[in-house]
């Protein structure tokens, strides 16, 4: 962008600043960018004859579309063809222009098929390597192409704000400057394979409580300095598309905020791809098109035959929708989707992908705590191992919502711990919990039922009515299993299982959802008294018929299920104590406490076995009250098809886990940057304040002086390591940091080397503590030193000024800290920030 360009543009939003209701900032002006910062360092050019040539291709098939041609490319629509994608963009095939399919696609590609099952992105994240972002962007980018996708939804890169946000497995951090080297390299690794990548949600699509309405309010500074950075190294990166979020930023929707699509999205950032919203987020046709949104999904409500009326109305100009149309059509010549004949697409390297899965899952893993030797397991602790937990026997591959993908297949932990184990060592297992219930007892029911695995004939409707007796008060829990039409579930004239509203309904959870043998899965805890109960059961069969199941647990079952882990961990040396904690799209958790009876069964088996190893397959941070009782605590996320591997390669030492937490743990649910303030989280009457300003994560503990359970960048090894001999210097309106890491241990290890930067007293604008300034991984030998040098950009030393609506340098004496983790920082220095 020229000098020129971004003056205009800086006077533009100045002028725009005084217009009630569209500001970005709240109660400030709408975003700008001073001369020559902040502009988009643009993929590498074409050649101008090639640039002028599909220009003119663009040109002329806007001349010979009809209207009714130019909107359908402006809107979903059901696939005559589907493959199983999220979406469908019919084409033009008489002037050549193809149809686009949309996949979801945060840790695979989502698709009827199956496709590989990388980890979440947190736990990719967590290895803190953006060139291993790159390559797990490009088995994404090589599926999607083998697998019939044009446009990959992903990645979302919206930040951790509240541990409660049930989307949290699916982005990278609460960090800005983190996020933001991740998204980049992953969409370069995505459309280095041909792929679109779609950054998402742009912006502030922070939670899912009340995602569709919620008015978020955010400070002109709070949002470049924290939720923005993601987005903007997006569009740096050369993403192809944007998707518009659910939620109001400022008082409008995100989907038609004018400032937010055309003037920093565009005019200030220089994005030169196409805009679509989330699916169903598109709420009016004149606003929306008119502020910049280019393609409503799933369908055309809005942009279909009122987009057509509003044109011939004169309500909107017709070179509004070709300008949409220009912007979608350029970027699809631009991946050669325009091309005659297109390009072939390569076939699937399902082994490939499982390779990356495992190296990922493997890198990303943290170790929250080792205490005594625990891990790895070596000696008489690796011979005789008890296995806990449901999720030691079926996998917990990935969460809930759009990020689930169906893997061509996925090992149990407990099979690979027993293939490393080898012969000769004893290796049992006790479940612990059960997630999916038993069979009820035909006796049980009034007149007799068998209602295990029932079969309904297609055409067919099956019932049955009765009833049973407790003896005495009880906590019960009854499941369906189903393969068709939900059955319907009566008891005591309740319906146990509705069907609810929304993605509530259509996403169940990734573990929850579905039962091991694939059959769909409802739940529900029920409290029931002593005394006669009635129970009725319909089933359809539709027109291909379908099986269904009625289980059950009890208060007996679950304290016969933790007596056995109990005397299971008695029996062994070593414990593995596998815990889960499902999250999804469409909603948010309750609790960061473990769901279920798990907490009581860590405390069982801790207390039976002190050698116990809890290893979390979680979303996100997770209080641990029982933490003290155990040995290990192991952090694996959802660690993909290939986690199995990879966590008996980390619980044997394989491996070094060398995985950094990229979200504070806190000690409280009330200790966090949204705790005890409904404002912040969920919001209050439909409105949600980011009152904690550029204090975001691990920003906010610094600030307040908080004791974090565990801190941002924590995470052990089975190492040792020393940090010595720090230097920091002026380079150029930077900082150049050199240090040495020493691995002092017996062991090869892997470090991850954290720069933070302390805030300029020259600034008069609100800083953090502390603020990431660097990082580098390191993979040292035993003895083996590394001399690092990280340079500190001027961008990294820069605040944003609400007044200026620019980027402003914090020149001065500024403190540098270098070490393991936020709080874990031995090293010290100040240097002096010229000014420019």
């Amino acid at each position: 962008m020229s000098e020129a360009v971004s003056r205009r543009s800086a006077m533009r939003l100045l002028a725009a600043a005084g217009t009630a209701g569209t500001a970005l900032g709240a109660g400030a002006c709408a975003p700008g960018v001073p001369p020559g910062a902040g502009a988009r360092k643009a993929p590498p050019a074409a050649p101008a004859a090639a640039e002028a040539k599909g220009a003119a291709r663009i040109d002329a098939l806007l001349e010979r579309l009809t209207l009714d041609e130019k909107t359908a490319l402006l809107h979903g629509a059901p696939d005559p063809d589907s493959l199983g994608q999220a979406g469908y963009v019919p084409g033009v095939p008489r002037l050549g222009i193809p149809a686009l399919r949309l996949a979801d696609g945060p840790a695979g590609v989502r698709v009827a098929r199956p496709a590989t099952a990388l980890p979440a992105p947190v736990l990719l994240a967590s290895a803190f390597d953006p060139a291993l972002a790159r390559e797990y962007g490009r088995v994404i980018g090589r599926e999607g192409r083998a697998l019939g996708q044009d446009v990959l939804l992903s990645p979302m890169v919206n930040l951790i704000r509240t541990p409660y946000a049930g989307r949290n497995f699916e982005t990278f951090a609460e960090d800005p400057r983190l996020t933001g080297d991740l998204v980049g390299e992953m969409i370069r690794g995505i459309q280095d394979e041909g792929l679109i990548a779609t950054v998402k949600h742009f912006a502030l699509n922070n939670q899912e409580h009340g995602r569709d309405t919620v008015d978020v309010i955010a400070a002109e500074q709070t949002l470049h300095e924290t939720e923005l950075r993601g987005f903007e190294a997006a569009v740096a990166a050369g993403a192809g598309a944007v998707m518009g979020a659910y939620n109001k930023v400022n008082g409008v929707y995100a989907c038609e905020s004018k400032p937010l699509l055309d003037e920093l999205l565009r005019s200030s950032w220089g994005f030169d791809g196409w805009v679509m919203s989330d699916w169903d987020a598109t709420h009016s046709t004149v606003a929306a098109i008119g502020a910049g949104l280019d393609m409503e999904m799933p369908g055309g409500t809005h942009f279909g035959r009122p987009l057509r009326e509003a044109v011939r109305g004169g309500s909107v100009p017709e070179g509004a929708v070709d300008l949409a149309v220009r912007r979608i059509l350029t970027t699809m010549d631009r991946f050669g989707l325009l091309s005659a004949p297109p390009a072939a697409r390569p076939p699937r390297d399902a082994a490939a992908g499982a390779r990356t899965a495992r190296k990922v899952a493997t890198a990303g893993a943290v170790l929250l705590r080792n205490e005594h030797g625990t891990l790895p397991l070596t000696g008489a602790a690796a011979r005789s191992i008890a296995v806990i937990g449901p999720t030691g026997q079926v996998p917990f591959v990935s969460g809930g919502g759009s990020a689930h993908v169906v893997p061509d297949g996925a090992a149990a932990p407990l099979t690979a711990i027993r293939r490393r184990a080898g012969n000769g060592s004893t290796v049992r297992y006790a479940l612990g919990e059960d997630l999916y219930g038993r069979p009820l007892p035909a006796k049980l029911l009034i007149p007799a039922a068998d209602l295990d695995e029932r079969a309904v004939e297609p055409g067919r409707v099956w019932s049955h009515e009765g009833e049973f007796r407790l003896a005495a008060d009880d906590e019960w829990t009854l499941l369906v299993h189903y393969t068709g039409k939900r059955p319907v579930v009566r008891l005591d004239g309740e319906e146990l299982f509705p069907v609810r509203q929304g993605a509530a309904e259509y996403f169940a959870g990734g573990l929850l959802g579905s039962a091991p043998d694939g059959m769909s899965v409802r739940r529900n805890t029920l409290a029931l008294a002593a005394g006669a109960h009635r129970l009725a059961v319909t089933a359809e069969g539709g027109e291909k018929g379908q099986r269904f199941r009625l289980r059950h647990t009890t208060g007996a079952i679950r304290a016969a299920d933790l007596a056995e882990a109990v005397k299971t961990a008695k029996s062994a040396r070593s414990v593995v104590l596998f815990a889960y904690e499902d999250a999804t799209e469409g909603r948010d958790r309750t609790s960061l406490a473990l769901p279920g009876g798990q907490e009581r069964l860590i405390e069982a088996v801790a207390a039976a076995n002190p050698r116990t190893t809890v290893v979390l397959n979680t979303s996100s941070s997770t209080t641990m009250p029982w933490l003290s009782r155990t040995g290990a605590v192991l952090q694996m996320y959802y660690p993909g098809q290939e986690g199995a591997g990879a966590t008996a390669d980390l619980l044997f030492g394989d491996a070094d886990p060398g995985g950094r937490l990229t979200q504070t743990f806190p000690a409280d649910e009330q200790a966090t940057p949204v705790g005890g303030d409904p404002l912040r989280y969920p919001g209050v009457g439909g409105r949600q304040e980011y009152s904690e300003g550029v204090h975001v994560g691990h920003r906010w503990y610094d600030a307040q002086g908080v004791t974090p359970l565990f801190p941002f960048g924590h995470g052990l090894s089975y190492t040792t390591w020393q940090y010595e001999k720090l230097t920091v210097r002026p380079e150029r309106a930077g900082l150049r940091v050199e240090f040495t890491v020493r691995n002092t241990g017996r062991r090869k290890g892997t470090e991850v080397a954290q720069v933070y930067v302390g805030p300029s007293a020259e600034l008069e604008l609100d800083q953090p503590v502390r603020a990431l300034a660097g990082y580098r991984r390191l993979v040292l030998a035993p003895g083996e030193a590394e001399r690092v040098t990280l340079d500190i950009g001027e961008r990294v030393l820069s605040s944003w000024d609400p007044e200026r609506h620019a980027w402003v340098l914090g020149s001065g004496r500024r403190q540098v800290f270098v070490g393991r983790s936020s709080r874990e920082l031995p090293l010290r220095s100040k240097a002096v920030v010229a000014s420019r």
